[in-house]
């Protein structure tokens, strides 16, 4: 069985050198939770400048799909860019990009009738959404959630809500957008318990606030992730997106899905919201898309993606290398990471919680197929948040040679490659259970 493997204190001596360095060249805008320097990797291993190996359960925040590297996606990087780099879709056509569009617009929930906008990013694809919506409604108003991370461009981080630092200084921002309390029952807003509730969290949209703050007939459209992100890995309940899509078609207002972390076959499913078995009139798609390959694509029904050319564009959307990286992908996630996903998403969830039979500290344990998140507290009872265990756990696992992200206030995700094998999860278990008994003993 292979085994992260620390040779030097971290960072090493060569890693140190290279972080020196971008400490003084390189934005201090950017978040570094430890001081990693990845070198090399291949599938969940990553090797530092020092020798130093590492177990990867970030998947670069969900990106690398199909792990570091894959032999499958290096082949159809390196044939396009033999054949080529660039030509750009807005202005011209080439066979990549519209074998890419024909194949996402059959694979979204519906009847494939759909049309394909290429970005380079989630928040992009956002962003295209946003204006998209408002193009066609030809209202100003929007609806997104509290705990919501959409992006840091300024119509992404006007739906974003996630963290004040992302939006200190920034202000105004866009105007017109309500943000409203997401269905997270561990901690529900109402002080409610699911299923008595009755999914209150999507009542008070119509009893409340339609009724009392904001004309229904002037909302563009609802943003929402089909489980929360960088809010904390939170799944709502399956009624949530059903009946939230109900009140959005009731008052014509688009229902626009956010699937930039949840989608492209990382629950199990090609895209989160098939768990809830909702069809959005838009989604937005990056991360998992190409392997590690920067591209974003905001796909639409036919019938709503009718704005004139000209209204919005990208020199190097849908870029010919990135297109063929994300046709390997989908293949790759259709032929058999998808299921992988599932069979190991589930076995790990079912460890988890044996875990939290003994541990105090897990509060919460949630997720679907391979996006899961663990929620860390004080107590059990109080559930007070345990941000600072939280931090600790993740740092003490880099220092053991696992690499861990946390999401929301106290929540650590665990989303690796969906090559994952039951091995390598059982590694990542064992130094997890083993860091969290140190840092709350």
């Amino acid at each position: 069985m292979k085994l992260p493997k620390i040779k030097t204190p971290l960072p090493g001596p060569k890693a140190a050198k290279l972080i020196n360095i971008d400490n003084r060249r390189v934005s201090p805008s950017y978040t570094r939770d430890y001081p990693l320097v990845a070198e090399k990797a291949k599938g969940l291993w990553i090797d530092d400048p020092d020798g130093n190996i590492f177990l990867d359960f970030t998947a670069g925040i969900a990106v690398c799909a199909t792990g570091h590297c894959h032999p499958k996606v290096v082949s159809a990087i390196k044939k396009q860019a033999d054949k080529l780099i660039h030509m750009s879709g807005t202005d011209f056509y080439y066979t990549s990009q519209i074998a890419l569009a024909d194949k996402l617009a059959s694979l979204v929930p519906g009847d494939g009738n759909n049309k394909v906008y290429f970005g380079n990013s989630g928040a992009e694809s956002v962003e295209a959404a946003f204006k998209l919506a408002r193009w066609f409604t030809k209202r100003e108003l929007n609806i997104a959630f509290f705990g919501a991370f959409h992006g840091r461009t300024m119509g992404a981080l006007s739906l974003t809500a996630s963290k004040v630092i992302q939006k200190r200084h920034y202000n105004p921002l866009i105007p017109g957008i309500t943000h409203i309390p997401y269905a997270y029952c561990y901690r529900c807003p109402y002080n409610m318990s699911y299923p008595a509730c009755g999914i209150e969290c999507v009542r008070w949209v119509e009893d409340n606030l339609f009724r009392t703050t904001m004309p229904a007939e002037e909302v563009a459209a609802i943003f929402v992730e089909p489980i929360q992100g960088e809010g904390g890995y939170v799944v709502p309940p399956s009624e949530f997106h059903v009946e939230l899509q109900k009140v959005a078609k009731k008052y014509g207002i688009l229902y626009v899905v956010d699937e930039v972390q949840a989608g492209m076959g990382r629950t199990g499913k090609m895209f989160a919201m098939e768990h809830f078995g909702v069809e959005p009139d838009i989604m937005a798609l990056a991360k998992g898309i190409a392997s590690g390959m920067p591209l974003g694509a905001m796909v639409a029904k036919s019938d709503i993606m009718v704005w004139e050319a000209g209204s919005h564009a990208s020199t190097f959307g849908g870029n010919p290398i990135s297109c063929s990286a994300a046709l390997a992908t989908i293949e790759l996630l259709e032929d058999e990471l998808m299921e992988n996903a599932e069979i190991r998403g589930k076995y790990m969830m079912d460890q988890l919680r044996n875990l939290q039979n003994s541990i105090e500290c897990i509060g919460d344990v949630r997720g679907k197929g391979l996006m899961i998140g663990v929620e860390l507290v004080k107590d059990r009872e109080t559930k007070e948040r345990a941000g600072t265990w939280r931090n600790e756990v993740v740092l003490k696992a880099f220092e053991k040679g696992l690499l861990l992200l946390g999401c929301g206030e106290n929540t650590i995700r665990f989303s690796p490659a969906l090559t994952v094998s039951k091995e390598e999860i059982d590694v990542c278990l064992s130094i997890f259970e083993e860091v969290l008994l140190e840092v709350t003993s």
